[in-house]
This record gives structure tokens, C-alpha cells and sequence, in this order.
């Protein structure tokens, strides 16, 4: 499922094996990121304004469908999982990285094939307890 909102974009992935997710999740977030560069170079030279990204992968559940009234129906996902990707997307500037992943997305991994760095624990706003929150290790 692929859903707009304003400025930003929830995808989801299935996760009936989940690490086949994660994996799923963190191409597309390479393809997304790569495609934007060549955008960004391309009116970089000429001389236009681009702009950046910024991601976060989570995994946990969410509800998704037609949720809505007889007057207003929209194809969406809701729940706490929703939530706290979104809160983890809006951290991303604070700590100066242009992809957070989760705790619940790191344990999917297969670590020694894609390393990850502890970015630290932090406070969301509407999420019980601090969350560990982990980036890429590119090194």
C-alpha cells in the first residue's frame, strides 16, 4: 500500500516474513533516496531548487482500508505503529540522518549483512516509553 500525505508518503510492506519485508523496505528507501539525488543533481545544474529526504522504517501492526462515513471514504492505515513512524520521521533533522530505523525494523535484520549504528534513545511524542532508535552503518 502506497498513501500520500501532504509532503509525505507511507508505504507499506507485508510482513508475513518479516526479515523479507525489512529487506523489502530498505531497497525501496535506497531506490527513493538514489532516484531523488539524480533529481536533485539534475536542477542543481540547472540552477533550480531541489530538496532533500527524510525516512523511517518501523515494523509493528496497523489497520488498514476503507476507513471512513458515507460521505467521506479514504483507503488508509491507522494505529500506533503509524504513529510512531511518523514521530520517528520527524527526528530525522534532529539528529542529522536521512533514514532512522526502528528497533522493532532492526530486529528483522540480519545484522551482519546490514549493519546498523545506534543513533540513541529518545522521548516521542505519543509513544509509551523511550524508543532506540539505530540508522545504517556505511562504514
Amino acid at each position: 500500500m502506497l498513501k500520500f500525505m501532504g509532503d509525505g508518503i507511507l508505504a507499506l510492506f507485508a510482513a508475513g516474513d518479516r526479515p523479507s519485508a525489512a529487506i523489502r523496505a530498505l531497497t525501496a528507501a535506497a531506490e527513493a533516496s538514489d532516484g531523488l539525488q539524480g533529481v536533485a543533481a539534475r536542477r542543481g545544474a540547472e540552477g533550480l531548487p531541489s530538496t532533500g529526504l527524510y525516512l523511517a522504517l518501523h515494523a509493528g501492526p496497523v489497520f488498514y482500508g476503507n476507513i471512513g462515513g458515507p460521505d467521506r471514504l479514504d483507503f488508509t492505515a491507522v494505529g500506533p505503529a503509524v504513529n510512531e513512524v511518523a514521530r520517528i520521521a520527524a527526528m530525522c533533522r534532529s539528529v542529522d540522518r536521512p533514514l532512522l530505523l526502528s528497533e522493532a525494523f532492526v530486529e528483522a535484520l540480519d545484522r551482519d549483512r546490514h549493519p546498523v549504528a545506534s543513533v540513541g534513545r529518545f522521548a516521542l511524542r505519543g509513544v509509551d516509553g523511550a524508543q532506540h532508535l539505530y540508522t545504517p552503518d556505511t562504514r
